[in-house]
């Protein structure tokens, strides 16, 4: 699948079905969207991500980040990549996480966290 394609099938989703659950570590469950991403890009390190911060500092420690988190992953040129997470879209970064290398297929995605539910922006 090209990144053209996915990107528009990611812009098909709006709400979603069902929820799958991703974690037996959390109760962090997935929407049809960020189910298909996981899926289609080969990005199921990318929700794993995700469910372990769930589990650590900031966002275990912290009620608004539990309610809800933007989590954002930006493709650099070389194939490496930069995951972050933040409270808002005009706050910095509570969590900054570098990853060498990256065959994710999209320059980047954002994944809303809410309530323990990731999602994709259009499926909030």
């Amino acid at each position: 699948m090209t990144h053209e394609t996915l990107q528009l099938d990611l812009n098909q989703f709006t709400g979603t079905t069902q929820w799958h659950r991703w974690s037996r570590l959390t109760n962090l469950t997935c929407t049809d969207g960020a189910k298909y991403l996981a899926d289609e890009a080969g990005a199921y390190w990318l929700l794993d991500e995700i469910a372990l911060h769930q589990l650590k500092s900031p966002v275990k420690g912290s009620p608004r980040l539990q309610e809800f988190q933007i989590w954002v992953l930006t493709v650099n040129d070389d194939k490496s990549c930069r995951l972050t997470c933040s409270e808002d879209s005009d706050v910095a970064p509570v969590i900054v996480r570098d990853i060498e290398l990256t065959d994710f297929p999209l320059q980047a995605v954002k994944l809303y966290v809410c309530n323990n539910v990731v999602l994709l922006p259009s499926e909030y």
